[in-house]
């Protein structure tokens, strides 16, 4: 596993990115719980480039993922 965590460029991306985006909010809950993009990618079965667009508001995720991306959000905001 690589545990090098993300870097400064994309943690800056993340905070200045819009809010109102869910995989903006999803980013930011994986940086702060330090949760690595390649099992994010993994679980919603994208690519990291695709996770790191979202975390940066790059990019939205598909209206097909957004309720998943709300139950990740959920369960690791209450964790």
């Amino acid at each position: 596993m690589d545990d090098r965590g993300y870097s400064l460029r994309i943690v800056r991306a993340n905070e200045q990115a819009d809010s109102s985006n869910i995989g903006v909010l999803l980013g930011r809950l994986c940086i702060k719980k330090e949760i690595p993009v390649v099992e994010v990618a993994q679980f919603f079965d994208v690519s990291r480039m695709t996770i790191y667009n979202w975390f940066c508001g790059q990019g939205r995720p598909r209206k097909q993922m957004e309720e998943k991306i709300k139950e990740v959000i959920q369960k690791l905001g209450d964790a």
